[in-house]
């Protein structure tokens, strides 16, 4: 799959594609059904696959801080969009030039003269150009003039429900980890490089691999049962997604306790699935007081790993 960065990086190689956009926050199900329909007629038609996104995503760059949580980084989606089988991933810098692009300019510098798009595959509510004034209609009667077709996307529900980025993202906030694995069709995962923190976490005998949040704002905070995978291992543990207010933290960070393990990982990439959820992260008088509650959920997370093992084994039974 190749990434492409902004108008400016686009070639002639690149000219003729089936194309759709959004922001394809989580590539859950819903996503994943409109990424098919895009990869079926490309491949009807001889022409490669493009998914077009935005970063910031533009309700981040409208709302600040105030914008929801993403459910996935970056460089997290374009891996599942490349997982998905699209070939390439065009990300346009939403900024104050592109939040003012007209839907004419739109569809003139992006569509026809960037992409030469033969096949657009958008969701019949879909807006675009400053203050949203282009529509499907505009789209159509674009395609008509210019050759190419423009297609619905399909609507996916689950249990009645449509799947979208915000259901997920509530599902996971009230901790049910179970519904979102089936609205995302796999495990909700972070993945990062395990980096040095500030080594309290082993001055106190609960030594942690670390992963920066930077500018990712995760739907979960708190305490969760957790497994983590990197290289080819898989270890157990007990993780804290927050800012670490009892040691006057700032910044997110995701850290993870790994049952019985000792090797160093810095440097590795690292998945972290979560499991359920043990408690909101709080603020403790002084580190004792934290080492106290951090063995506590340790000893809480062993108990609920052991628990899951047993009903997994009884439902293989039955």
């Amino acid at each position: 799959m190749e990434l492409i960065r902004g108008l400016h990086n686009l070639r002639d190689k690149h000219r003729g594609c089936v194309a759709t956009i959004g922001n394809f926050d989580g590539v859950h199900l819903g996503h994943q059904k409109v990424l098919e329909q895009v990869k079926c007629k490309a491949r009807l038609m001889g022409l490669p696959s493009v998914a077009i996104i935005f970063e910031p995503q533009p309700r981040e760059f409208f709302a600040g801080s105030d914008a929801p949580p993403r459910l996935t980084r970056f460089d997290e989606k374009v891996r599942l969009l490349r997982d998905q089988g699209i070939d390439r991933v065009l990300c346009l810098t939403f900024n104050a030039r592109l939040r003012s692009m007209s839907a004419q300019a739109f569809v003139d510098e992006l569509l026809l003269n960037g992409l030469n798009v033969r096949h657009f595959v958008v969701g019949d509510d879909f807006r675009f150009g400053c203050d949203r004034m282009g529509d499907y209609a505009m789209l159509e009667a674009a395609g008509q003039a210019h050759g190419f077709s423009v297609e619905h996307t399909h609507t996916y529900l689950i249990d009645d429900q449509r799947v979208s980025s915000t259901r997920v993202r509530e599902t996971l906030m009230r901790g049910d980890f179970e519904l979102s694995r089936k609205l995302l069709g796999r495990p909700y995962c972070v993945t990062g490089r395990v980096q040095h923190g500030n080594k309290i976490g082993r001055q106190i005998g609960v030594p942690t691999a670390n992963v920066r949040m930077h500018r990712f704002r995760c739907p979960l905070q708190g305490v969760y049962t957790v497994r983590a995978r990197f290289a080819d291992q898989q270890v157990c543990g007990v993780s804290n997604v927050g800012v670490r207010p009892t040691v006057n933290g700032r910044l997110p960070v995701l850290e993870v306790h790994l049952f019985d393990w000792h090797e160093e990982i810095y440097g590795q990439l690292m998945q972290v699935e979560f499991l359920h959820f043990l408690r909101p992260e709080k603020r403790f008088d002084g580190l004792d007081a934290l080492k106290t509650q951090l063995f506590t959920d340790i000893e809480t997370a062993r108990r609920w790993f052991t628990d899951a093992s047993g009903l997994h084994s009884r439902a293989e039974v039955n």
